[in-house]
């Protein structure tokens, strides 16, 4: 198939690249190599995929109406895995219009080009962050998520019923896919690994949110991979059993779906930190700090629908893809400071 791929450059739209240029798929990979972290380390992602002979990549701002709508008239795509966002929670409260940009105005232009040239599936992020203030666990699709408790958490849940009106309105087959917090190598500088890691190496101290004492469904990439390429391999259809008397969130009288991606087994953050404390070799010095704004105190993520559906199951233990982060970076930046 040829496939485009938004957020080509980034931590699981390169890794989703590689897997479907494994399988002998054709990817047009996007991405605008915006400066919200290291742009090298996007550029270093981005070169593995633009050596394989069939990767091209579009260097596209997502908010660029007129580019989307060429991209996607030239190209005649027949799947659409859209990655490509602003991500982070904290900083959309510094930044909050790059994330109406970013998340809204491009997830318009990615149901337009869809929509104008006869997608046949397209599957786009959302994330765990919709579940908000919710506190029922483990959290399920089947459940309304209704009161996001952070801007980037209400672009995720707004591009979810941007999505059911499409296909709702024109038959497009659309799926969300909710990520429950990724690790794993190439990932983004940002997140609690990547900071962790280089703080402990540098022998700064660690910030250690809610004492350590939230849990996150914490999931590696290959495990995260498998399961968008395998629902991007099921085109959803309409449920037959949908009520609108009593409406099924998850589901629709259209071919809409949403599920939950994780490990489906969270784990508290100080055991996060211990295994990667035993990974590196070396003791964290901790600065325990409260519950940031914007940030919820626990994930978990009920995925049996997309085992149920597509045989989605997460095997990858936290020590061997924790073991797995630290010798990536390690490697790298050996490799950077030798250049």
């Amino acid at each position: 198939m040829k496939v485009l791929v938004t957020g080509a450059a980034g931590f699981i739209g390169s890794a989703t690249a590689q897997r479907l240029l494994d399988r002998a798929d054709e990817v047009v990979g996007l991405d605008n190599l915006n400066d919200y972290y290291d742009v090298s380390l996007k550029k270093a992602r981005l070169a593995r995929l633009q050596s394989r002979p069939s990767f091209r990549f579009a260097h596209l701002d997502l908010a660029n109406r007129d580019g989307m709508a060429a991209l996607f008239a030239q190209e005649k795509f027949e799947r659409v895995v859209h990655l490509g966002a602003q991500a982070g929670v904290r900083y959309s409260l510094e930044n909050p219009d790059s994330y109406i940009q970013s998340n809204v105005v491009g997830m318009m232009n990615v149901l337009t080009g869809c929509r104008q040239n006869a997608v046949a599936h397209l599957v786009y992020a959302s994330s765990s962050s919709v579940y908000g203030a919710g506190k029922k666990l483990p959290y399920s699709v089947h459940e309304p998520a209704c009161h996001p408790v952070s801007l980037y958490a209400a672009t995720k849940r707004a591009n979810e019923l941007m999505a059911h009106s499409y296909s709702s309105a024109f038959g497009l087959p659309t799926t969300g896919l909710r990520f429950f917090t990724v690790y794993g190598p190439w990932g983004r500088p940002d997140m609690a690994l990547f900071l962790f890691s280089r703080a402990i190496l540098d022998g700064r101290p660690i910030e250690v949110f809610n004492n350590g004492h939230h849990k996150r469904d914490f999931t590696y990439i290959d495990d995260i991979v498998e399961g968008v390429v395998r629902t991007l391999d099921k085109i959803p259809q309409p449920n037959p059993k949908w009520d609108s008397a009593n409406p099924d969130p998850g589901t629709s009288s259209a071919p809409f779906r949403l599920y939950n991606i994780g490990s489906n087994h969270p784990i508290e953050l100080l055991r996060y930190i211990e295994v990667l404390e035993q990974c590196l070799g070396r003791k964290a010095e901790k600065i325990m700090l409260p519950m940031q704004s914007g940030d919820v105190a626990d994930t978990f993520a009920d995925v049996s629908e997309l085992l149920a559906d597509v045989g989605y199951q997460p095997t990858t233990p936290l020590e061997h893809g924790v073991r797995n982060f630290v010798d990536w970076f390690r490697d790298y930046y050996r490799e950077r400071e030798i250049s």
